[in-house]
């Protein structure tokens, strides 16, 4: 399986970019120590593991603590071992939103996931950053878009897409 994961966090200074190696990591508390090493007076970190151009996670940590996880599919668990370790103790169904989904909120790219994809974790994550749980499960089930396309909007979105272009084309 071909992994990219990618810290952003948010410090004093803006933004800053990384890029993380999780082969090695046999646990999530290992991830999140991982995270927190990346930029250890972060307000916010954001880890973006793509996943064979087919799934999508999002880890967020405020201030170090309070992880909270977002899977496109909670496939991505059952087919990698890293996708276990993300999400090995994730439960909730992200599409207890299903009513809201259901709902127009006059942003004309915001269709209900597919059927065929079983996102899980916490959908609202980037709520606060501009990214409504509906948006991200919409932009997690538009057809055609890959994972990367989805993390390259969402960090274009909450300011840090600069940062997240220069890691990939380094």
């Amino acid at each position: 399986m071909s992994i990219f994961a990618a810290a952003v966090a948010r410090g004093k200074n803006g933004w800053s970019a990384s890029e993380l190696d999780l082969s090695g990591l046999a646990d999530i508390d290992e991830v999140v120590d991982s995270l927190r090493d990346a930029e250890p007076d972060a307000e916010l970190a954001l880890l973006f593991v793509e996943s064979d151009d087919e799934y999508l996670a999002v880890l967020r940590l405020d201030e170090g603590e309070d992880l909270r996880v977002f899977a496109s599919d909670s496939a991505f668990a059952e087919e990698s071992r890293i996708g276990s370790v993300l999400l090995g103790e994730v439960e909730t169904p992200a599409l207890e939103l299903d009513d809201e989904l259901a709902e127009p909120d006059g942003d004309e790219d915001d269709t209900p996931p597919e059927p065929d994809a079983d996102p899980i974790g916490d959908a609202d994550l980037l709520g606060d950053l501009g990214i409504s749980a509906k948006r991200l499960l919409a932009l997690c089930a538009m057809e055609g878009k890959l994972p990367a396309d989805v993390t390259a909007e969402i960090c274009q979105k909450i300011g840090c897409g600069d940062e997240m272009e220069e890691l990939r084309e380094a």
